[in-house]
């Protein structure tokens, strides 16, 4: 990951006409005069091989960095996932202090698109052709269609700002969970059902595809004739069998969520780590947008690792002999 990162905001820049001076001007920001953007492009060594610059960048994240900037040489401590020459910062600390924010709201929004997308779907199926199942993906086909500006925008409007209906916090309202549990859930509950709209019409929706097929296999048919009550039959051997591609899913959902749920953080100015990105992309402020692409491919990379190790729980059937 640490080679494509590079290869996307180095080589292919390189390989379309970028300067080294061009290069530089991304670090120390738009403002920067070509003279500046020149002495940043020697300091940082932007005029060494390619090679040698990406050994120097995996150096930095393993044992540290040193960044002269002209004025001084700054100290970036390992892992270094970069140095802002805008905000004078090195970028992983700040990465800590966002992760919070996003942690929080992908967790509890991800556990209420589970429970409630995956019992709609559930119940979908075994209702299918009912008022309730139609009534369910009509709302799942919409939650799929709006995206999460339009909602989350609407949802402030309607349920924080000065009406009749206001009960959630407003926009940029935070407090840790170490201070309040209650304020913290409070500050979250409204971009949680916001962000849980939208992917649990997805789960709701692939939820139902994969039970319609489940509870046709001759295993159910098998475990009926065996006498097991209903339920039984559809929580232990239906809906574990739908769940292998939901947990596929989920993995890389839940991944790319606390890399940065970049347009939820910015409709309800969260300061987590899309917030983060947006504004490092705003001011182009390079090393910051590195830094959250590396830190958001880590979390994926692990979550899918845990989904791997998920399936022999959930199915019997992949469990290696």
């Amino acid at each position: 990951m640490s080679m494509a990162t590079f290869a996307i905001f180095f080589l292919v820049p390189r390989l379309a006409g970028a300067t080294a001076e061009g290069m530089a001007s991304r670090y120390v920001g738009r403002t920067a005069t070509e003279e500046t953007a020149k002495l940043a492009a020697e300091r940082l060594g932007f005029n060494d091989p390619l090679v040698v610059q990406y050994g120097r960048y995996v150096k930095g994240i393993v044992s540290g960095a040193e960044y002269d900037y002209g004025a001084g040489v700054e100290q970036c401590p390992a892992p270094c996932l970069g140095y802002s020459f805008i905000t004078r910062q090195p970028v992983f600390p700040d990465l800590m202090n966002r992760l919070p924010v996003t942690l929080s709201l992908a967790v509890g929004a991800a556990l209420i698109w589970v429970l409630l997308g995956v019992g709609i779907g559930v119940l979908s199926a075994l209702r299918r052709g009912t008022v309730f199942d139609r009534f369910a993906m009509i709302v799942a086909l919409a939650g799929v269609s709006l995206p999460i500006f339009f909602t989350g925008l609407i949802s402030l409007q309607v349920f924080a700002y000065g009406n009749p209906f206001s009960w959630a916090a407003q926009g940029g309202y935070y407090v840790t969970i170490e201070d309040s549990p209650a304020r913290w859930a409070y500050g979250l509950l409204l971009p949680w059902i916001t962000l849980a709209f939208l992917f649990a019409a997805t789960y709701a929706r692939l939820t139902r595809a994969g039970m319609l097929e489940t509870m046709n296999e001759d295993y159910i048919r098998t475990a009926r004739a065996k006498g097991l009550v209903e339920r039984k039959v559809i929580v232990k051997h239906g809906l574990r069998g739908a769940l292998t591609p939901i947990i596929t899913i989920f993995g890389l959902d839940f991944g790319l969520l606390i890399g940065g749920a970049v347009l939820t953080e910015t409709a309800y100015s969260l300061n987590g780590l899309g917030k983060y990105a947006i504004d490092a992309i705003t001011n182009q402020d390079l090393p910051k947008v590195m830094g959250v692409t590396l830190l958001a491919a880590l979390f994926v990379i692990l979550a899918n690792l845990i989904v791997d190790l998920l399936y022999a729980v959930v199915d019997p059937r992949v469990r290696l002999t």
